[in-house]
């Protein structure tokens, strides 16, 4: 049997943390991650990361104050051991009832089977007027 190539490793998350199994999903990250979320500063949901321990508490906090709404993964880029997936993603804020819409790119690394890059890029300015407001 084959190992699942970057692109599927990268993938195999979203099901994953659609079934709020943010343990697994944190069993696809290496020892040592690479992990950046530009955000405004206040964000309870992105902590500093390091490990799949790391992670799995990201996943863990993002899913107490954002609750998925729609997501739709529109382009998957492979080359070698990076991974960039394009999409759009509509998430609702639980403390405000506000709406997240925004376009992302989430650029993975995977080596040796382990995630060890997750840098996902989105609008600042929509996490920022759903979490604060006006």
């Amino acid at each position: 049997m084959t190992a699942p190539s970057p692109a599927q490793t990268v993938q195999r998350l979203f099901p994953l943390l659609a079934e709020g199994k943010s343990a697994q999903a944190a069993a696809l990250f290496a020892d040592s991650v690479s992990f950046s979320i530009p955000h405004p500063p206040g964000l309870p949901w992105v902590p500093e990361v390091d490990s799949p321990e790391g992670m799995r508490t990201f996943f863990e906090l993002l899913g107490t104050h954002v609750r998925t709404k729609e997501f739709e993964l529109r382009q998957v880029i492979a080359e070698g051991d990076d991974v960039v997936l394009l999409g759009r993603m509509v998430s609702e804020v639980r403390k405000t009832g506000r709406d997240i819409d925004t376009a992302f790119a989430l650029h993975a690394t995977v080596r040796d089977g382990r995630i060890t890059r997750y840098h996902l890029y989105e609008d600042t300015y929509a996490v920022a007027k759903a979490y604060f407001g006006d």
